[in-house]
């Protein structure tokens, strides 16, 4: 045998052996995100997209397991022993409890990801049925006598508590607004709410499905997807002339992914978010994306609305105290 055909054989062999050793050493790994309602269908797509990614660099199998639920709960199962790789959660209250409740997190989760850990944005605004029978255009129409309103619990649901305060915010805009008036009015729009589902999906169970009410506060992205994959002929969005800039933060959960020796797996998973692709499956699904270029790409998807942040109502601590812990505002406008 000459000796470029067993330098050859050679180098084939030890590129098999390389294959076989990389095969040796891949790993079945499982990671679990708990996530608010509405972002089945978007984790659904990222999933898959992520798993291929980090097969090919990695050579690693993921399984990619989803919870979902209002986004108050998904905090508090996690708290109590339900082990979430990640969370993926409708605010950032929601993510601070895992640290002050359970320990979980560092207290600065907020700072290992840019935006403060919020990869993509939404908003709120109204889903009605074609036609807009009620004629609701903006929020002061949910308080009117006669209209029906479905919304979730804040107690329960991340994306109530946005719902209620792009609500609170547009009162104070009013003239003379002040948070005598602004809870005057959350008064006169919980009146008009027939029902409060734990969650934004179970909401929209009851509007869409179950045909109570006459509009939903919704998350942008929710009521867009109703009037794609339920019916152009059966519901429309009204966007509201003022809103909330709602900002779901990510955050690795330390204390599960040492235990379970996933931190890698879980910190990449949340980075991807911000890639390219990450950043174009968001938008797909209908959610801002926070990727300068990905956004201008969709800029005609999603409408230009007025925005007030949750830094302009004092930041969520403020916001939970004076609002939906027990004995706040939501407590005395439901009592009544």
């Amino acid at each position: 045998m000459n000796r470029p055909s067993l330098l050859l054989r050679r180098a084939a062999l030890a590129l098999a052996l390389a294959f076989v050793a990389a095969g040796a050493s891949a790993r079945d790994i499982t990671l679990l995100n708990v996530s608010y309602d509405p972002t089945r269908e978007l984790y659904q797509s990222f999933n898959a997209a992520f798993a291929k990614h980090w097969k090919q660099k990695t050579g690693d199998s993921l399984t990619l397991r989803q919870s979902h639920g209002g986004s108050g709960k998904q905090a508090r199962s996690v708290i109590d022993g339900l082990e979430a790789d990640v969370v993926t959660l409708a605010l950032a209250y929601d993510v601070d409890e895992l640290h002050d409740k359970g320990k979980l997190i560092p207290a600065d989760w907020q700072k290992r990801l840019p935006h403060n850990s919020s990869p993509y944005t939404s908003t709120i605004v109204f889903l009605v049925r074609k036609g807009n029978p009620k004629k609701i255009q903006d929020w002061g129409d949910l308080a009117k006598p006669g209209i029906s309103v479905i919304t979730p619990n804040p107690k329960t649901s991340g994306g109530a508590r946005w719902n209620y305060l792009a609500a609170w915010a547009w009162a104070l805009q009013q003239p003379g607004g002040s948070a005598a008036t602004a809870e005057a009015y959350l008064g006169k729009l919980f009146k008009n709410v027939p029902v409060l589902d734990t969650g934004a999906r179970g909401s929209l169970t009851t509007f869409a499905q179950r045909g109570i009410g006459d509009v939903m506060i919704s998350w942008e992205n929710e009521a867009f997807l109703a009037t794609k994959q339920l019916g152009k002929d059966k519901f429309e969005v009204v966007v509201p002339t003022v809103s909330i800039l709602a900002e779901p933060p990510v955050a690795v959960v330390d204390k599960v992914a040492i235990r379970r020796g996933t931190t890698v797996e879980a910190r990449a998973y949340l980075e991807y978010l911000y890639s390219t692709e990450g950043q174009e499956i968001v938008a797909r699904h209908y959610y801002r994306p926070r990727d300068p270029a990905v956004a201008a790409k969709y800029a005609n998807t999603f409408p230009r609305i007025n925005l007030v942040t949750i830094a302009d109502l004092g930041g969520w601590a403020k916001a939970h105290s004076v609002h939906f812990a027990d004995g706040g505002t939501f407590d005395r406008i439901y009592a009544r």
